[in-house]
Formats: structure tokens, sequence, C-alpha cells
């Protein structure tokens, strides 16, 4: 046998073996990939951070829409990090957590190309969301959405209404939150009912003290907005951090009377009041104005004589 030849062997033997360690490395990791996701609350923090791409969420925000301890959340998250399926970092005195697409379009491909050996007639369309997804500008990428606090004594009405719009309002640049001092045991069913009625998801809204905004691994607050006046006595508490506060009272909805027609047309005054005070406040140039600024922009938004339905 020639050296040539020998040569040629061993180069073989070693793509061989180099081909059957890629092979193994990529089933490895989809067996990690989808094991990481065979447990209900990972599948649901994955989904949920799917559908706030490109928007990340902070550790304690994904506990609480997902109904689990924060600790708990944390085991979880490390496990989907570990997987390749979300990214995190740290902003502030939080760590925040970024679905990666990248991760689960290697999953996707790992099926269509290892499984279905490439074949159009096994697996059809799948191969449009194996396609690399197109690069985020950097600035979309790195600005952060700002966060919005809704306080109201009972949190039943205005404050859920305000949460509700910004999350339409606000398209991803704003997340939207609501708590009261008092908080009613659910919302008012009423409210409810008519931001159904207007295309809104309802299914997170609920009543909740403006205490779990003062826990350590509560989301930090770039503005607290108080939609009714401050109860006698009453001082808002420190939420931590520096954020911006401002104060736009609005008409209670559990004080309106008359016929149910009467009631309901005032309700749609009061969602176009709230709207319209959000549109305004989401079209700030906040880039462009200091803390001064904005908190003197906010204050004109509150005034009832400014924007009316």
């Amino acid at each position: 046998m020639t050296s040539s030849s020998n040569s040629s062997r061993i180069i073989d033997r070693l793509d061989g073996v180099m081909l059957a360690s890629s092979n193994t490395t990529r089933e490895t990791d989809a067996v990690e990939g989808f094991g990481s996701l065979a447990q209900p609350t990972r599948l649901a923090a994955v989904r949920l951070l799917l559908s706030a791409y490109p928007a990340s969420l902070s550790a304690g925000e994904i506990a609480r829409r997902c109904d689990v301890p924060h600790n708990t959340m944390s085991t979880h998250l490390g496990i989907l990090q570990r997987a390749g399926l979300i990214g995190v970092e740290k902003t502030g005195r939080s760590m925040n957590y970024r679905a990666d697409p990248a991760g689960f379009r290697s999953l996707i491909a790992f099926l269509a190309r290892d499984c279905c050996s490439g074949r159009p007639d096994i697996c059809a369309d799948i191969f449009d969301v194996t396609k690399p997804a197109p690069p985020l500008p950097m600035e979309t990428f790195m600005t952060p959405a700002f966060n919005v606090l809704f306080l109201c004594t009972q949190n039943s009405a205005r404050s859920i209404i305000a949460e509700a719009l910004l999350e339409k309002v606000g398209q991803g640049r704003f997340r939207g939150y609501s708590a009261g001092s008092a908080p009613a045991q659910q919302p008012l069913p009423q409210v409810i009912e008519r931001l159904q009625a207007l295309g809104h998801d309802v299914t997170r809204l609920h009543s909740k003290s403006w205490d779990e905004f003062k826990r350590p691994d509560a989301p930090r607050m770039d503005f607290i907005i108080a939609l009714c006046d401050t109860p006698s006595g009453q001082i808002c508490p420190d939420f931590g951090g520096q954020y911006v506060t401002a104060a736009w009272p609005l008409p209670d909805p559990a004080q309106f009377s008359g016929s149910e027609v009467e009631r309901t047309t005032l309700l749609n005054e009061l969602y176009a009041m709230i709207r319209r005070r959000l549109e305004i406040f989401t079209s700030l140039p906040f880039e462009s104005l200091d803390r001064m600024a904005v908190k003197a922009r906010l204050d004109e938004i509150g005034d009832t004589n400014l924007v009316k339905p």
C-alpha cells in the first residue's frame, strides 16, 4: 500500500469521526432544546418571551405572568438559557430575558434536515421558518421599553383600562402595569366586558396591590401615573429607581349612574379620554427631553381642559 493511499484512508477516517461528532453534537443540542420545552412553566415562559420579542422581560415580570414564585422561575429560565432558547442581559438591578429565535430555528432545522432528510413532500412548508431571520437594526434591539405603572385606589377600572390600552397604543415601546392601594377583589365586570368588546386581551388583567411593585424582583418603573385623587392622608410609596410621576384625575366608573346605555356611553367616553392621553404621552420626543421637561409635559397631559374625548 502506498503512502498516499494510507494518507487518503486516514483523512477519510478523520472526516468520518468529525462528521459523527458533529451529528452527535446536533443531536445532543436538539435533545436539550426539546427537553427544556417539555415542562408547562418553561413552555409558557418561552411563548411569553416570543410574543414580546424583540423586547425583553425581567425575571420578576415573567414569574408574575406565569403565576409561579420568582425563585422557581429563575431555575426554569436558567434551563432555557442553557438550551440556547433565550438570552439574558442585566438592566440596572434587573436581569432581563429575551427570546433567541435562532435557537428555535436550529431545532426546526434539525427536524427538517436530519429527521425529514430535507424532503419537501414530508416537511412541506416548514422550510419557510428555517430561513435565517433578518438581523434587527441595532437601535431596535438595544432600545428598552418604558415601564409605566398606573395607580388607582381599587385598581378595578381606570388603571385597568390604561394598562390594557397601553399594550396597543405603546406598540412595543411601552409596557403597562396597574395596581392600587386598596385593590378590589376583581376589576369591574362592565370594564372587562367593554375592553373585550373593543378588542383587548383581558386574560392578564386583574386587581392587585401596589406592594407587588415594591419588591426587589419587581420591574423597575420609568413612569408612575395616578388616575384618581390620592386618598386623604395617604402617601404614595417609594417604588425604587428613578421614575417620573404624574396625576391624571379621571372620573370613577364605579360612580356612573343611569340606565345601562347611559353607563356604557360614559364608559366609552372615559376610554376615549384615557386613549387620547396615552397617544399624546407615547408620541413625546423622550430622546430630546430632560426629566423636568418630561414631568412638565405629563402634567400638561393630565390637565382635564387639555384632552377631551
